[in-house]
This record gives structure tokens, C-alpha cells and sequence, in this order.
């Protein structure tokens, strides 16, 4: 079942190669948008917190972690600038966290949404989420993550998104 879901998308991938017509440019508009203040705050504690380094993996280059929200920025106004709702995530990482594609338990630990579990047999879970399966989280320096914000994000966000 796994293959025939794996080849159907392909095709459908396939389908949606084409050449770009030529009526279509690259363009630019300009935009009034909303720009979150004080994030960068937000970011610096999150960093500091797990020392500069994703809480999962150890990566260490500033470019690639995200200050993660465990409760969405657009969800809690009081807990924006928290930075016990914070962890320091890999952009990967993060994303999958975003997405409910992975949570973290009562104890720290990953835990994996039914949809990633489904792809056991495919490279990617293999090089990439595997080696994080019930791993736990780094401790934090200063501030202790949040239990009740990590089981929030279990109730709303994990394999819900």
C-alpha cells in the first residue's frame, strides 16, 4: 500500500512538470504587513537557553535553528516573549513540530504522529527522524520548558495540523 501511495503521488508530481508559459514573470509587489516586535528578544533567550545549539541534535549553527514557539505566536499574546515556551530547533525540526508532525512527551521525549510512523520504510525517516525517536530533549539552561505548553501543543497541534 506504502508504494502504491508513494508511486500515485509521483505521478501526480510528474502531471505538474511543465514549462512556464511565457505570459509569466518574476515580479515584485510591494505589501503592508504586520511585523511581530520583540522577536528577536524572543530568539536570543531560546539560543542562549540551549546554549547556542538545536535541543535535539546539537547543531550549532545559528542559521539553521529556530527559536520554536511551543504555543504559536498568533495563539497566546501573554506567552510571546515566554522563553519557557521556546525550544531551540533545527529548521527541520521545527517545521515538524509546527506541522504536529512530532511532539514531545511528559518527559521530554519525541514522539512521532501516526502520518510520520507511516513512512518507516522510506530513506528519510530513516537519515533524519529515527535518530530522534524518543530522544530527549537537551535540558535548558535558565528556563525549564513549560510542561503544560508542551502538552498544550500535544492537545491542539500534534497530528492535528
Amino acid at each position: 500500500l506504502a508504494r502504491y501511495e508513494q508511486s500515485t503521488l509521483e505521478e501526480k508530481y510528474q502531471q505538474q512538470l511543465q514549462d512556464i508559459p511565457d505570459y509569466l514573470v518574476g515580479a515584485e509587489k510591494l505589501r503592508l504587513i504586520k511585523q511581530r516586535v520583540n522577536q528577536d528578544v524572543f530568539r536570543s533567550l531560546v539560543m542562549a537557553n540551549f546554549n547556542g545549539k538545536c535541543a535535539l541534535t546539537g547543531i550549532d549553527i545559528p542559521e539553521l535553528l529556530v527559536a520554536s514557539h511551543i504555543i504559536p505566536w498568533a495563539m497566546n499574546e501573554k506567552e510571546r516573549l515566554n522563553p519557557s515556551n521556546g525550544i531551540c530547533l533545527s529548521a527541520l525540526y521545527d517545521k515538524a513540530f509546527d506541522k504536529g508532525i512530532i511532539a514531545f512527551d511528559e518527559n521530554n521525549r519525541t514522539i512521532f504522529s501516526s502520518r510520520l510512523e507511516k513512512a518507516i520504510t522510506q530513506e528519510y525517516y530513516v537519515k533524519y527522524f529515527l535518530p530522534i525517536k524518543g530522544k530527549e530533549l537537551a535540558v535548558p539552561g535558565k528556563y525549564n520548558i513549560d510542561k503544560a505548553f508542551l502538552e498544550w501543543h500535544r492537545d491542539c497541534i500534534f497530528e492535528k495540523v
